[in-house]
């Protein structure tokens, strides 16, 4: 089906307008091909999507809504029966508070319930298997083939009228020829390319461990160099250090002499003045003769001094012995 429409304008301007054919849009019973605009309009969360399974996929199949409706109501059981265990145990009356334990223990929970049961949140899963009915993929689409227009007209055509094999190949074998020649020389050309590359490269290598080899010579002679260089220096400084200490001492020397030329004679002056260089005579004079002199000095002096004082005492005793008498003489020679 196609649409034209046709406007004139003027009286040579003709405007025509005509569209693709399409075919009618219809609703199919089969099963539409993915394409970028059914993703972009039908999203959604695939989290949510009760075909996606949680876990291992390899040995899995879909479940069925059933299996999930199971376990729904298998998960909503287990919570009313926690809910009502929880509101039973709120409904018990509460006993006193066990007091608090003594200094080093503690306390232990015990359970005292008459059937144990073990406390666990795992929820119990069980796997079902079904098959479904496989969806029927849509059919390719035909090959669009527009109908005839015009009429067809046909012609004879002998052999050798349209293609003659001799004198259309001959510019492919020339073509073919020239290039496997001009390969050829190509190929030839690098191979004496890289001949001569190799040679250059052997000349260059010699050159170049010939100039090391020189390197090395001359590195070699500089060390030595160096090294003689820096040992004749060595060798000046030693004998520069030696010559600055032999003339430092004999200026000590020089200095010595000059200083010790006045020096012995005021010594031994010092000496003799303060008695450490005396005669013997004199010596013997002084530590022998003036004690024994002023010893006996002495002695004659205490002696002296004790004959005054006896001769005192015995002149007072006789006096006072005497002074009665004279007393009463004197007396008498005043009354004649």
């Amino acid at each position: 089906m196609s649409f034209a429409s046709h406007s004139q304008k003027g009286t040579d301007e003709t405007y025509t307008f005509s569209s693709r054919p399409r075919p009618v849009e219809n609703r199919s019973k089969y099963r539409e091909l993915p394409t970028e605009k059914a993703h972009s309009s039908n999203y959604g969360n695939i989290m949510y999507d009760r075909r996606v399974i949680r876990g291992n996929t390899y040995a899995q199949r879909f479940m069925s809504a059933m299996v999930h409706d199971d376990l729904f109501e298998i998960q909503r059981q287990q919570e009313m029966r926690r809910r009502a265990m929880a509101r039973k145990k709120t409904r018990e009356p509460q006993r006193s508070a066990t007091p608090d334990a003594v200094h080093g223990r503690q306390h232990n929970g015990v359970q005292t319930e008459l059937y144990l049961e073990e406390l666990s949140y795992i929820i119990e899963v069980s796997h079902t298997e079904s098959q479904t009915d496989p969806l029927l993929d849509r059919p390719a689409s035909p090959l669009f083939i527009p109908a005839k227009s015009g009429k067809d007209v046909a012609t004879q055509i002998e052999d050798g009228e349209l293609f003659d094999f001799d004198r259309e190949v001959q510019p492919l074998l020339e073509v073919l020829v020239g290039k496997t020649i001009e390969q050829s020389l190509l190929e030839v050309m690098e191979e004496e390319e890289l001949a001569c590359l190799r040679a250059q490269q052997r000349a260059f290598e010699e050159m170049r461990n010939a100039e090391l080899a020189e390197v090395q010579r001359l590195q070699e002679q500089d060390r030595r160099r160096r090294e003689e260089k820096e040992r004749r220096i060595s060798q000046q400084q030693e004998a520069l250090k030696r010559e600055q200490e032999t003339a430092e001492k004999i200026a000590a020397r020089a200095y010595t002499h000059h200083y010790l030329a006045d020096l012995v004679p005021t010594v031994f002056k010092s000496l003799r003045t303060h008695g450490f260089f005396h005669d013997p005579v004199e010596k013997d004079i002084e530590t022998t003769f003036f004690p024994w002199l002023m010893a006996e000095v002495h002695s004659n002096l205490e002696k002296r001094n004790t004959a005054r004082q006896l001769l005192d005492t015995l002149i007072h005793d006789v006096v006072q012995k005497r002074l009665p008498l004279y007393t009463h003489l004197e007396s008498q020679q005043d009354d004649n």
